[in-house]
């Protein structure tokens, strides 16, 4: 689920001359059981049963989201969701074959395809995100009036993969400007009937919020990589590589000495980025959510945000324990299976009935770990996210909302499909 892409309309939609409050009024035990039938049904039906799960989770968080005493409306289904896809499928697959087919040439063709393949993904994927975004925003209604959006996918998909380029030069530094242009893209484009959106964040602002965060989590990996780039001797490196043969380790490490303790160092260095990086995302997460949701307008409609970062590393604590009791629960039937297993198998005569009655465990307990981990990730983490994003919203507006005229129109899901099918999509 992408806040930053669903959470817009609840965000910002307030009429009346006051600050007031968005309320997600959502209890968690029956999203709990919501999660926990759509699982069971997912894995009865193999995974055909994820469009009629997503189509109730979205229900369950929209109908839960009130502002000024009215409630959000979702109005997609289940099949349009299921057609989205098998259109997607229909696209993907002729060109995976096209991609697959210039990989087998010997040439030029074929020594670009993979790279090739991979910008035409990457470009699919912006555009499927940026159409994703366009349906749910179609199906979401307040006060009887649409949301929608327009502007071109394509455009959106070229600006996001050249972004995310320069995102991974700089190692992370151009990530404020690339949100803030994105969102912008994104944000005026979209419409609450007549009245159209804007995005007024802070590029800057939100850079000297992370660059604390980059320093402890790049900087050292960063200064590894230089110290150990000045420790080695490259010519003689070359040399010894060059040479062959058996005992090229000790060549190595007899012509640069340092050798051993600058791949230590940079080991390190990974090691510690690793961990900051795990431990400070969700001050990150709350840090960027923050941001974005204050920078949400629409027209004279503003919005400020107090969300917490305490709040949103209590939410992956909350994972982080029901995870444990989950492994925990999952230990003792892996044993408890393998032990009634080592007592039926001398039954079983055939070796191959053996090894498919194996085989087949082993997949039902992976589909069950990957689902029940699934689950207690959305009802923890994700819930709470959505949860604590709406009631910090504080909104200010004009009593020209109340004057808003009906536009736009449903869109098609195919912009959905190809997000399922490029594992891109969320709620």
């Amino acid at each position: 689920m992408n806040l930053h892409e669903t959470a817009a309309p609840a965000a910002v939609v307030q009429a009346g001359n006051t600050p007031g409050n968005v309320r997600f009024l959502g209890k968690d035990r029956p999203y709990w059981q919501l999660l926990i039938r759509g699982a069971f049904l997912l894995m009865c039906t193999l995974g055909i049963y994820r469009f009629w799960l997503t189509t109730d989770v979205r229900r369950f968080l929209w109908g839960n989201t009130e502002i000024a005493g009215n409630e959000l409306e979702y109005t997609g289904t289940a099949l349009e969701l299921l057609i989205g896809f098998l259109l997607a499928i229909a696209i993907l697959v002729p060109v995976n074959i096209l991609i697959f087919t210039a990989a087998l040439d010997l040439g030029l063709l074929g020594h670009l395809a993979g790279a090739l393949g991979f910008l035409l993904l990457a470009l699919l994927g912006q555009f499927a995100l940026y159409r994703a975004r366009r349906y749910r925003l179609s199906r979401t209604v307040y006060r009887g009036v649409r949301f929608y959006q327009i502007g071109s996918g394509w455009l959106y998909a070229v600006c996001a993969v050249l972004w995310w380029g320069l995102i991974a030069i700089t190692l992370g530094l151009a990530y404020p400007w690339a949100q803030t242009s994105l969102e912008r893209f994104k944000m005026g484009r979209t419409c609450y009937g007549d009245l159209r959106g804007r995005f007024d964040g802070s590029a800057l602002s939100l850079f000297l919020r992370g660059i604390p965060l980059w320093l402890l989590v790049i900087g050292p990996l960063a200064a590894g990589i230089v110290a150990a780039a000045q420790s080695v001797d490259w010519a003689a490196l070359k040399d010894a590589v060059e040479q062959g043969g058996s005992g090229l380790a000790g060549r190595i490490e007899a012509t640069n000495p340092d050798y051993g303790s600058a791949v230590v160092f940079i080991i390190g260095a990974v090691v510690w980025s690793v961990f900051a990086a795990a431990l400070l995302y969700p001050a990150f997460q709350a840090m960027t959510l923050r941001w974005w949701i204050a920078g949400l307008r629409f027209g004279e409609v503003s919005v400020s945000s107090h969300l917490r970062t305490g709040d949103v590393y209590r939410a992956y604590l909350r994972f982080l324990i029901h995870g444990i009791v989950f492994a925990l629960a999952m230990a003792f039937v892996v044993s408890s299976t393998l032990g009634a297993w080592g007592l039926m198998k001398d039954g079983i005569a055939s070796q191959r009935m053996q090894e498919f009655l194996a085989a087949g465990a082993f997949v039902v307990g992976y589909v069950i770990i990957a689902l029940g981990y699934s689950t207690i990730y959305q009802a923890t983490v994700k819930l709470a996210l959505w949860r604590f994003s709406m009631d910090s919203a504080e909104l200010s507006g004009i009593a020209a909302l109340e004057h808003v005229r009906a536009a736009g129109r449903p869109t098609s899901a195919l912009g959905e499909g190809l997000a399922d099918a490029l594992h891109v999509g969320g709620f």
